[in-house]
């Protein structure tokens, strides 16, 4: 019989893991790591794009809004359309997409794994795409790519698959702080979209790895805010009310989008072409977007932080609005490589933007930054990322409360509207099913001895297996309750368990008939507590290949206090269900 564990071991409000420390070393390392890849990937973008838009060799980021290309400015998307085809075609299929969900399917699907092959392709497929005019941000392929080199240095270690899934997220929430300055929203982004669980051994090393990140960018790329802008006077309730509004409409906006980035894909999966082909295509139809409004080009950065300052107005805005949307989309659809969160950005701040003309409180940069944040937190259903992104890329914390009110009210509207967002879609497209809400296993938290069942037959160790097994054929009740029996001695003491099989067994190779039960069964138990929660039970179960426990004191390992049996354990579930679903009242307010 198991030796008892201490109940306050087993009864902690977290797990207590000791490994934690190991992890939390680990990613303090790849947080670091992630910090130089972001540095080589910026300066991978801005190469190409002076390469690709201005014929020369430089790495001082300019925007490829200020051309002089004229209409060979559509090549250029094209042209890098095509070699991102050809490499997903022959190097990795896997680098196609915006990165975020790739990362969940690595996560939930793969066993935490990512090939070196995709941590290479990956961040240079992502620079090709929007140094040569792709409409995306870095922060998707980022992401991706810093959780391959967490997945990669988890690889070189005996570590299990929850371990490595905590050292991928780390990758990949260094990379963002890195990118964006932004170390708090990318700890957030882990918990709403890629760790699954709150866990100390999971949160502690990831935000070890964010701020590891953000203490690297400092040296590497300069410190934040990315978006400086004037601060703004704390919003009163005219304001609230009114953000309720503009993040309604940012949801509504959110849900129009997923559903025209998923249209495009679908029209591009109807093409008589190879899909090699289509990110060539959408380049070409990203082009001649691009001659239309040129600053739909790029990651945007300068129009979004232009947006910010009032500095856009007017038709511009439904041209960056209509324009980005479009381009986009199409180029998203087409399957090429690019993120999905620096163009919801400039959505978001056009649209707030456009309706700030309608709005007679606060300024546009108020309601440009309150939309951006909606828009980003209704389309990837993430609301306190976003509201804490925004704060952090332009440090104007008095807008926190217009920032929770309008983000909550966009995520509220794409919740009801959309079965999916933009990132879990594609995961659900490949055949996977993403569960994003987070609740406490009833399992977690119910006590065996509020499941168990107090009553339940016994038999003497003494009896024979023929007497058994005539009560088994004639459906005795009293034994066919249960697939098996506790054995006790003459005193009630448990001594051990015999099952239907064992009794099966023990006929066939009984010649005589005379094998007792407690012959038959198992002397060596696997029991369990009344004090343990459910949890541990299961686990036990599980380990053991067994159906049932017998529960016994603590205190006195062979006193029986219970039988825990599968139906046992339903009935924890069956009180979540209640719990969920049943409506009732509770405060009589009538005389009774």
């Amino acid at each position: 019989m198991e030796k008892p564990e201490r109940v306050e071991d087993r009864l902690a409000d977290f797990t207590r893991d000791r490994r934690v420390l190991v992890l939390s070393l680990m990613a303090l390392i790849i947080g670091a790591l992630s910090a130089f890849v972001a540095k080589a990937l910026v300066w991978l973008i801005a190469v190409i794009t002076n390469v690709s838009f201005y014929g020369r060799l430089s790495s001082v980021f300019q925007s490829p809004d200020h051309h002089r290309l004229g209409y060979w400015v559509v090549a250029v998307p094209a042209a890098g359309g095509l070699v991102i085809g050809l490499m997903a075609r022959y190097g990795s299929e896997r680098i196609r997409g915006h990165g975020i969900p790739e990362a969940l399917e690595a996560i939930l699907f793969g066993r935490s794994r990512m090939s070196p092959k995709v941590a290479i392709l990956k961040p240079l497929s992502s620079a090709i795409s929007i140094g040569t005019g792709g409409p995306f941000g870095a922060e998707g392929p980022i992401i991706m790519t810093g959780g391959a080199v967490g997945s990669l240095f988890a690889q070189l270690f005996h570590l299990s698959s929850a371990e490595r899934k905590t050292l991928l997220v780390a990758g990949a929430s260094g990379g963002m702080a890195a990118i964006f300055a932004s170390p708090v929203a990318a700890v957030l982004l882990a918990v709403e979209l890629l760790l699954f669980e709150w866990r100390p051994r999971s949160f502690i090393p990831v935000a070890l790895a964010s701020v590891a990140a953000f203490a690297m960018r400092l040296p590497l790329m300069g410190a934040g805010p990315i978006f400086p802008v004037t601060p703004h006077a704390m919003p009163g309730g005219e304001v609230l009310a009114f953000a309720l509004l503009v993040g309604v409409v940012a949801g509504l906006a959110s849900g129009l989008l997923t559903t025209l980035v998923y249209a495009c894909e679908d029209l591009f999966a109807r093409m008589p072409f190879h899909w090699m082909w289509w990110p060539a295509i959408g380049g070409v139809l990203v082009g001649l977007g691009g001659l239309f409004e040129p600053r739909v080009l790029g990651v945007g950065y300068e129009t979004i932080h232009a947006v910010l300052r009032g500095e856009i107005v007017g038709a511009a805005l439904i041209g960056i609005l209509v324009g980005k949307s479009l381009v986009w989309s199409l180029a998203l659809g087409s399957g090429t490589s690019g993120g999905v969160l620096a163009p919801l950005l400039m959505m978001g701040g056009a649209l707030g933007a456009a309706e700030a003309h309608f709005i007679p409180a606060g300024d546009v940069g108020l309601w440009a930054l309150v939309s951006m944040a909606a828009m980003m937190g209704g389309t990837m259903r993430s609301p306190l990322t976003a509201m804490i992104f925004a704060l952090e890329l332009t440090q104007d914390f008095n807008l926190l409360p217009a920032l929770l009110v309008g983000c909550i009210a966009a995520h509220g509207v794409t919740v009801l509207l959309l079965r999916r967002s933009i990132l879990t879609e594609k995961v659900a497209r490949r055949g996977y099913h993403v569960m994003r809400e987070y609740a406490v296993d009833p399992l977690a938290v119910t006590r065996v001895s509020e499941v168990m069942a107090q009553t339940f037959q016994t038999v003497n160790e003494k009896m024979k297996l023929t007497e058994l097994s005539d009560r088994i054929a004639r459906n005795d009740p009293a034994v066919i309750r249960h697939q098996a029996l506790p054995v006790v001695d003459d005193g009630g003491r448990l001594c051990g368990i015999v099952t239907r099989g064992d009794v099966v067994r023990a006929l066939e190779q009984d010649a005589d008939g005379d094998t007792t039960v407690l012959d038959a069964g198992t002397r060596e138990l696997v029991v369990a507590y009344p004090d343990e929660v459910l949890q541990d039970a299961v686990m036990k179960m599980l380990r053991n290949d067994i159906g049932r426990l017998p529960v016994v004191s603590r205190g006195d390992a062979r006193r029986l206090v219970g039988y825990l049996g599968r139906a046992n354990l339903m009935a924890a579930r069956l009180r979540q269900l209640e719990d969920e679903h049943v409506r009732e009242r509770s405060l009589n307010i009538l005389p009774s």
